[in-house]
């Protein structure tokens, strides 16, 4: 894999990582609901209004060109198993910003993606 396509892989990961970091953001800022006939657009109006679910929505949406340009140059089969990566960026991030909890399987399976990614970059 050369470097620009590793770089649009990578940039395709990070944006969707950074996705689901603002979305959890913006959920946490309107709190815990219950999604009910009675709840949905008041909810709904709650939750499309946060500025970091906006964020989020807006990351994913860049993420999909990105990650078309990247596909159009990696092989699928190789491409696809690096957004593990994004696993391994959430949670050091949501330990670090949500305080979330990072137990000792968390990490071992961390070590495993690492290594399984490592493994297929060299392919």
């Amino acid at each position: 894999m050369n470097p620009i396509s590793l770089t649009c892989i990578l940039i395709g990961v990070a944006l969707n990582a950074g996705a689901q970091l603002l979305l959890k953001a913006g959920v946490r800022a309107v709190g815990h609901f219950e999604f009910t006939t009675a709840n949905i657009l008041p909810i709904g109006l709650k939750v499309a209004t946060q500025w970091p679910i906006i964020g989020g929505l807006a990351c994913y949406v860049i993420s999909v060109v990105v990650w078309i340009v990247g596909l159009s140059r990696v092989d699928v089969s190789i491409a696809y198993p690096m957004l593990s990566l994004g696993y391994v960026v959430n949670a050091f991030l949501a330990w670090y910003l949500f305080g979330e909890v990072l137990s000792i399987q968390k990490l071992a399976g961390i070590a495993i993606i690492l290594v399984g990614v490592v493994i297929l970059a060299r392919s």
